[in-house]
């Protein structure tokens, strides 16, 4: 029995015609569609926010650190090793943080044979792996995937007994609610004119992923580190500096104020720190003038011990001792 085009796209996600799907053209033109985007983002923000308490750990999962029942620095190292492994390969910011997500979510709700070891690194290794799929166009193998300093190197079939777990662990929920689902939506509420959004959000994003690693963020949701990420790149920008913090609730239903303020202040905070830890840059033009004082004084000296001027001292001498006995 043959079956028709229309038949075999009975199942299309999104509920096409089959005729618009074969034929190629656009369902609508881009004018229309721009004229929908507000709306739709509207209701999948509101989506977004009843559903982020699903793909987080649970409350009590940050009191574990504090009474060290986890071990807080053996995270911080996994989490600093899936950022070394992301920036080699210049993999999305949104594989690293569904990385740690998938990481946090596994841990609060199983516990592995040691706190921290290899057991760790083969979960941090799994989850790497697992968020690269469900984000990046080209994925690094297994084996190429333990650089950056990873202290144990596992076998691909290991890996792939991990991921397997984690799944199971997770219910094979992967497609998590991040603060990257709302960053770009709130960068659009502060600055509605769009003059200085894409350093809003790129600003967001490295502040972010440079927090990551801090077990207190555990305390918020994702949209709430979204809107303190937003606020605190706005205070980078002089006509957005002088927006008021507590404003921030009004972007969407459902933020929390209090929640908000207390991210962006422990987010401003960091922030200042991580800036101070900086080494000083110094000035190309500074270091060629010393270097060229450096070689002008060393050549000098290093020309007036050289054996070859030494030799050339002593035939003058001796043309000067032949002259003298010629006179005579």
């Amino acid at each position: 029995m043959s079956l028709s085009c229309s038949d075999r796209f009975t199942d299309l996600l999104c509920a096409e015609d089959s005729d618009e799907v074969l034929s190629g053209e656009s369902p609508a033109c881009s004018s229309e569609l721009d004229s929908q985007a507000s709306c739709i983002e509207e209701s999948s923000i509101d989506g977004f926010i009843e559903d982020e308490t699903n793909f987080v750990p649970g409350f009590d999962y940050l009191a574990r650190f504090q009474c060290q029942s986890l071990d807080a620095s053996a995270r911080e190292t996994s989490v600093a090793w899936i950022l070394k492994v992301q920036a080699y390969y210049n993999l999305q910011p949104l594989t690293a943080y569904l990385s740690v997500n998938y990481l946090d979510r596994f841990l609060y709700s199983r516990r592995l044979p040691q706190a921290s070891g290899w057991p760790l690194q083969l979960l941090s290794t799994a989850c790497l792996s697992l968020a690269a799929k469900m984000e990046e166009p080209l994925v690094p193998s297994l084996l190429d995937l333990q650089v950056e300093g990873a202290k144990y190197i596992f076998e691909p079939k290991t890996i792939q007994r991990m991921e397997l777990l984690v799944l199971t662990v997770l219910d094979w929920r992967l497609r998590s609610v991040t603060p990257f689902s709302f960053i770009d939506f709130f960068a659009c509420k502060l600055d509605p004119t769009g003059t200085f959004l894409a350093f809003l959000i790129s600003r967001a994003t490295d502040i972010i992923l440079s927090n990551i690693k801090e077990a207190s963020f555990l305390e918020y949701r994702p949209s709430s580190i979204a809107a303190a990420a937003i606020l605190c790149a706005a205070n980078e920008i002089p006509n957005l500096s002088l927006f008021n913090p507590e404003h921030a609730e009004s972007w969407c239903d459902g933020l929390s104020k209090e929640k908000i303020l207390s991210c962006y202040r422990l987010m401003q905070e960091l922030v200042v720190d991580n800036a101070r830890r900086k080494p000083p840059k110094m000035l190309p033009q500074l270091r060629v003038s010393i270097r060229g004082r450096m070689r002008s004084s060393d050549s000098s000296s290093s020309s007036s011990s050289s054996p070859s001027y030494k030799r050339r001292k002593l035939n003058n001498c001796l043309r000067v001792d032949d002259d003298d006995r010629n006179s005579k």
